[in-house]
């Protein structure tokens, strides 16, 4: 049953899954058999527009970013060789594959006992971050009590995270009713409110680095578009800084600006077309509300490629490229070189560029910050993760001591309760539980002040006008 499951996972993938459910979903709302069956298909259209454009953009900017880090002479152990192989090793591994059903049927039993108000089973396929962590513990310790434990205490986790923004994500990136909740990604929530609060205080939120603030200073050179091509071209220039006598050279340095500026101007189209997808389940699911008196706020988990293209997160993700690089460079103590997943940063700070309230000055500080905890975590995991990826057949690089993915394992949250549970200590897995307990009622309790307090510290001014 399992192998049919990741079968249909692999064989069908998001595209289809998500219309699927949504189709089901508006179908249990008592939405009309053509409206649900449309909307699903606009998310299916709106979810292959994604994987296309983003599939289409990633091999310009690639060949350029790798040339960047090669170029640089740079030697460090543990080499970042992409989330995919990442995804691949979870779902080779049996622990993954047991947590595969599993955490299907924990994740809608969540939901319908109204444990959590984020349906996460939409975004099924992310879960191979929970199930990296439990097979390099299994590994390890050959404990499959243990290793399920951290797959669902991980779980947990996030969903707590995905609680506390899913209001603010959905706001931001202009999708009813849906939430981001990608494991490896929404661990970065308390991090970022955290650091938002201080620059706050010390000003931060006076610098206005935001697409929109950007465009009325510029004039043209401050549209979306414009600034697309010119920060294409510089991380163009960038990766072939050491062939500028080359006519190929700046041939890929405007093919990466105009790309970039493509991305910019058709993936709110394509953004559109996706979030009308979820306008009839959010409309029908007030609807059902008002009829039956019980108002039940819920979110359902779409995929993080969703945000991928917005203004300020492509903007900020393509200027943490060559800050990210620099900083594992000299970063002392640090053995992880960023390479394959410098260009899925975009990805990784969403939920950053959402809680800033799309503020890129401060995006910039917080997703640095992340980034670089992130280093340090993946180089205290990588050589456990490599004697994973070893076991299940995966061939490592030439020249390539250890792997990783940096996308992936820059996760603070879990790359800690992974080290908490490899100890195998009672005591500081329990307190990992307690503390657990103590933030989800917390959030229980306070999810409207703190769905209240992301909104007025992501709009402002704007607020109070809305208000």
């Amino acid at each position: 049953m399992l192998t049919l499951l990741s079968s249909i996972m692999s064989s069908f993938g998001a595209a289809i899954v998500v219309p699927f459910i949504i189709y089901i979903i508006a179908l249990i709302m008592k939405v009309k058999p053509k409206k649900a069956f449309q909307a699903g298909l606009n998310a299916g259209i709106g979810l292959t527009g994604f994987g296309m454009l983003i599939g289409a953009y990633t091999p310009v900017v690639t060949p350029v970013i790798n040339r960047m880090v090669e170029t640089s002479g740079i030697s460090l152990r543990v080499l970042d060789t992409g989330w995919q192989a990442t995804s691949v090793v979870a779902y080779s591994t049996e622990v993954g594959m047991i947590f595969l059903g599993f955490g299907l049927v924990f994740q809608v039993l969540l939901f319908i006992s109204r444990f959590t108000n984020i349906f996460m089973p939409s975004d099924m396929w992310n879960n191979y971050s929970f199930m990296l962590w439990g097979s390099m513990l299994y590994i390890v310790t050959g404990n499959l009590i243990l290793s399920l434990g951290l797959m669902i205490l991980s779980n947990l986790y996030s969903l707590v995270c995905s609680e506390i923004v899913a209001k603010r994500w959905s706001n931001y990136y202009g999708y009813p009713g849906c939430t981001m909740t990608a494991p490896h990604h929404i661990c970065s929530v308390p991090l970022a409110i955290v650091v938002d609060w201080i620059l706050n205080k010390l000003g931060a939120n006076k610098v206005k680095w935001n697409p929109q603030t950007l465009q009325e200073k510029l004039g043209f050179m401050g549209e979306p578009i414009s600034l697309g091509l010119v920060l294409g071209c510089l991380i163009g220039f960038a990766g072939n800084y050491s062939r500028l006598n080359e006519l190929e050279a700046w041939g890929e340095i405007t093919k990466v600006g105009i790309a970039t500026a493509t991305v910019m101007c058709v993936f709110p189209k394509i953004a559109g077309v996706f979030a009308s997808a979820f306008t009839t389940i959010t409309d029908a699911s007030r609807k059902t509300a008002k009829n039956s008196g019980k108002n039940r706020e819920w979110y359902l988990a779409i995929n993080d490629a969703a945000g991928y293209g917005e203004s300020a997160t492509l903007l900020t993700g393509m200027l943490l490229i060559p800050i990210v690089f620099i900083l594992a460079i000299i970063l002392p103590g640090n053995e992880t070189l960023p390479m394959v997943d410098l260009i899925a940063i975009p990805y990784m700070i969403e939920l950053i560029i959402a809680i800033s309230g799309g503020n890129i000055f401060k995006s910039l500080i917080t997703g640095t910050i992340w980034c670089v905890g992130g280093l340090y975590v993946i180089t205290a995991v990588a050589p456990i993760f490599t004697d994973v990826a070893r076991d299940i057949g995966f061939i490592l690089p030439a020249g390539a001591m250890l792997v990783c993915s940096f996308a992936v394992m820059t996760n603070h949250i879990m790359g800690g309760l992974f080290l908490i549970f490899l100890t195998q200590n009672p005591l500081y897995i329990a307190l990992s539980v307690i503390v657990y307990i103590v933030f989800y009622l917390f959030v229980r309790f306070k999810k409207d002040a703190i769905h209240d307090y992301l909104e007025r510290q992501a709009l402002g001014d704007n607020y109070i006008k809305e208000q």
